[in-house]
C-alpha cells in the first residue's frame, strides 16, 4: 500500500483513504491546523509524539503506519467494509459500537 512512500506521502493517502481535510486530522489528532499545514508546506517529517496523535486520529497504530504492506493480516472486503466505517467514527461512536458488538457476541 505504502511502497517507497514518505511519511507525508502516508498521512496524505490516509486523508484521501477518508475524505478528510487538514481540519478535520487536527480535531481527531489535538495537533492544531496550523501545525499540520507547516509539515507539508516544509516539507518535514513530524515528530514521534505528533505521528503517534496523527496514526491515533486515523485508528491505525505506528506499526500499521510504517508497514510495507506486505506483511499483516489479509481481510475480507466485508472486513475491509466494517474497518473503513470504523475509522470515519469518533472515539466516542467507537466506544459505543465496541460496546454494542460485544452485547451480540455475549447473547450468542
Amino acid at each position: 500500500m505504502f511502497e517507497d512512500l514518505t511519511v507525508l506521502d502516508k498521512i496524505e493517502n490516509l486523508l484521501e483513504e477518508r475524505n478528510w481535510t487538514l481540519y478535520r486530522l487536527s480535531e481527531r489528532s489535538g495537533i492544531s491546523q496550523s501545525t499540520l499545514s507547516n509539515l507539508f508546506k516544509r516539507n518535514n517529517a513530524p515528530t514521534l509524539p505528533t505521528l503517534k496523535a496523527i496514526c491515533g486520529a486515523f485508528g491505525v497504530s505506528m506499526a500499521d503506519f510504517f508497514a510495507d504492506g506486505k506483511e499483516g493480516t489479509i481481510l475480507t472486503e466485508d472486513q475491509e467494509q466494517l474497518l473503513a466505517a470504523y475509522n470515519q467514527l469518533t472515539a466516542v461512536q467507537k466506544e459505543s459500537l465496541i460496546q454494542f458488538l460485544s452485547t451480540l457476541h455475549n447473547g450468542c
